[in-house]
């Protein structure tokens, strides 16, 4: 067990499948955005199921994948390959989601429990959030007969209309199977050739037209987070903000804010006067402030924290948590204002929060103001007492 506790401790926090073995034997076969956690938990905190074949883990295998789409393809082809005991103990095939794609002139994409040509997939909520984001690259049909006018899918460009091009349709909904198959790089070679044979031939519209969708299935692969925001909203779980205000750095201070179940828990809100030199640095600053949270082992620690900021201040939290042993106990990321864009240290390019589940963007943009909103009221009063006002 040793041994395995150590390889866990080098498990990767990046999205990808997870394989437990007894010797050659698969047991399990889960997913995960962040494989080092979710593979600890088992161990760490067993569920009943899990206590029914955690024991007789004696291997780990891990595949990364460069999404949490690609994630639950992957689980998907891995289970319906090898069929794990432990993934069917407790299911049967009717409790399993399955993407039918029916064989009508213009098919339809429908999520069903009867076992077809795409599945099983385990999550039936990340299925369903997939499947709309991959309806943005692949806009497909859901209904058999479409009104006469456009529905409120054709204003979102997720439906093909009341008259597609059938023959784009069907090219549309072919790459989509290829998705599904985990064939993303077979779709994308094949769009990029179809783009180069347009411009060719100067079909500048069309071109144009495939390097959208290009763009969108690489951002869409590359960015997408299916996050369960009931996981974020639920009982006990506790999200700290934080946020720096200063002029040119001087009377720097940093806020932190504390939601709880969803809800602001003012009690638990800290304020943090800047102890570096007056340099305008904030990365550094958030570097102290953080530091100095994690030294009060008397406080609760949170699940999530929230960094107002981009990259460099992710990366300055990132390092704190790591000085101090916390790396992999605590979820942190950073929210730039401008474009509302999140940044994760698991994706390479930050997501829009405008495409992540309503609850969950809404959560965080209320803890991102909240934690804005303190640390200036704060800054605000002590260059009120500087000037002797």
């Amino acid at each position: 067990m040793k041994k395995l506790d150590q390889k866990i401790e080098l498990l990767p926090r990046t999205p990808g499948v997870y394989i437990f073995r007894e010797n050659q034997r698969i047991l399990y076969i889960g997913k995960s955005s962040d494989l080092k956690e979710r593979v600890k938990n088992h161990f760490n905190q067993p569920s009943y199921k899990d206590e029914m074949f955690i024991g007789k883990v004696n291997k780990i295998e891990i595949r990364k994948t460069e999404s949490e789409i690609e994630a639950l393809i992957l689980e998907s082809r891995l289970i319906k390959k090898y069929k794990p005991k432990f993934n069917y103990v407790w299911k049967d095939d009717k409790n399993y989601f399955y993407v039918q794609i029916s064989k009508e002139k213009l098919p339809r994409i429908l999520i069903t429990h009867r076992p077809n040509a795409f599945g099983p997939f385990v999550d039936g909520k990340a299925l369903k959030k997939t499947l709309v984001i991959l309806r943005k690259a692949f806009p497909y049909y859901t209904q058999k007969k479409h009104p006469r006018n456009k529905c409120a899918w054709c204003h979102l460009n997720l439906c093909p209309g009341p008259d597609p091009d059938i023959k784009k349709y069907k090219k549309d909904i072919s790459n989509l199977k290829l998705i599904l198959k985990g064939k993303k790089n077979s779709v994308l070679r094949k769009l990029k050739k179809e783009m180069a044979l347009a411009s060719k031939a100067q079909e500048y519209e069309k071109a144009g037209e495939i390097k959208n969708k290009i763009y969108a299935l690489e951002r869409i692969m590359a960015n997408a987070k299916i996050i369960n925001g009931d996981a974020v909203g639920k009982k006990g779980n506790r999200i700290e903000g934080y946020d720096i205000s200063n002029i040119q750095g001087k009377l720097a201070v940093g806020s932190m804010v504390v939601f709880e179940n969803g809800k602001p828990n003012k009690s638990e809100y800290r304020k943090f006067r800047i102890k570096m030199e007056n340099e305008p640095n904030d990365t550094a600053m958030i570097k102290e402030i953080i530091s100095r949270r994690l030294r009060h082992t008397e406080w609760p620690l949170p699940q999530i924290m929230l960094i107002d900021g981009g990259k460099g201040q992710l990366n300055a939290a990132l390092s704190a948590l790591k000085t101090m042993n916390y790396e992999s106990k605590i979820k942190v990321f950073a929210l730039a204002k401008k474009r509302n864009e999140l940044f994760s240290p698991h994706q390479k390019e930050p997501a829009l929060l405008k495409n992540m589940p309503k609850d969950f963007s809404n959560l965080i943009l209320r803890v991102r103001d909240e934690s804005h909103r303190f640390a200036i009221a704060y800054h605000k009063k002590l260059r009120e007492l500087d000037l002797g006002l």
